[in-house]
């Protein structure tokens, strides 16, 4: 039934009304994007940053790491390193002027079997944002939600009080590692979930509350979904504590105008008789391992990330060191 223009009026896009029960945060590094949907807080990854770094708007801002890279010299791949990091804080910052929230900066996808790879990097990062006057309570360092990556924010939590975000999240054993470990936030990956069961069953099209991405959070924990493919899967998690969504997916939110009702609450969550499950490492190995769905997605989004974080190396390094080298 359609919606008469007066109400329509009235009533509240979908994006403002998800605002009322869910943090809405932004997937992207576009400043622009930001500005336009207010969102708390903000995510980026190196496939995002690799696509802003493209635009003219931002090249201001690979300069300045390209400078910074040189400045502190080595050989070119260390200069390449520093400049990739700075990168990355240099569009978090900006971000952070647009936001009253947190910003996520991922770890270098590479490092996901790393732990102490991953600790040392995300220090780093850390020490970046101090550079440029931003506390460590503003920042979430995004982490591969592999065993060695769960335990480096266990560290990174405990010991040096950074907040973690815990990505590319497919199964219950993550999830539940993740709790365990005491990070900040994870983050499932509602649609790839759905893409995989697509690509892999019989079934092609599914209701919102029948997705499996959507179906994936009868966990109760805090939980950020992530990686959506429609405004279904949005809207069946209202409630939900964090969802961080795509510039595309937040212009279609805000010229919807159907109501929307909380599918998830705390109340609800605490009221669930569930039995509390302990993982050790060779328990979590099995448990991932026996879910085919998860183990798939885990190991092509590492890869995806890390071919993005390559690329971007490739144009830093034509930046830096291609009229050297006399290309």
């Amino acid at each position: 039934m359609s919606v008469s223009p007066v109400k329509r009026q009235k009533m509240e896009s979908a994006l403002e009304q998800l605002k009322h029960h869910t943090t809405v945060v932004a997937d992207t590094g576009d400043f622009n994007a930001i500005d336009e949907y207010k969102p708390l807080d903000a995510t980026t990854n190196p496939s995002l940053i690799l696509a802003a770094a493209q635009m003219p708007a931002y090249q201001k801002l690979v300069d300045d790491a390209v400078a910074y890279g040189k400045k502190l010299g080595g050989s070119e791949d260390e200069q390449i390193q520093n400049a990739c990091d700075k990168l990355f804080v240099l569009f978090g910052a900006e971000i952070l002027k647009r936001i009253p929230g947190r910003v996520s900066t991922e770890v270098d996808a590479r490092l996901s079997f790393d732990k102490e790879g991953m600790i040392q990097r995300a220090r780093r990062l850390i020490d970046l944002y101090k550079e440029v006057g931003i506390g460590k309570d503003r920042i979430l360092i995004k982490l591969s939600s592999t065993w060695e990556g769960i335990q480096a924010g266990k560290v990174l939590e405990a010991e040096y009080g950074i907040h973690c975000n815990m990505t590319l999240l497919f199964s219950f054993a993550q999830a539940v590692a993740c709790a365990e470990a005491g990070v900040t936030l994870i983050s499932p990956f509602v649609g790839r979930i759905l893409d995989w069961h697509v690509a892999n069953g019989d079934k092609k099209t599914y209701e919102p509350s029948e997705d499996p991405g959507v179906k994936s959070f009868g966990y109760k924990t805090i939980v950020m979904g992530a990686s959506f493919r429609n405004t279904g899967e949005i809207k069946a998690l209202t409630g939900c504590d964090y969802l961080t969504i795509s510039p595309k997916l937040l212009a279609e939110l805000s010229k919807e105008h159907v109501k929307l009702t909380p599918t998830l609450s705390v109340k609800e969550a605490q009221a669930c008789d569930l039995e509390k499950i302990h993982l050790d490492e060779k328990a979590f190995r099995w448990h991932h391992n026996e879910d085919q769905m998860a183990v798939e997605k885990l190991s092509d989004g590492i890869r995806k990330f890390a071919a993005d974080a390559i690329k971007l190396e490739r144009m830093l390094k034509e930046r830096m060191f291609g009229t050297e080298n006399g290309k």
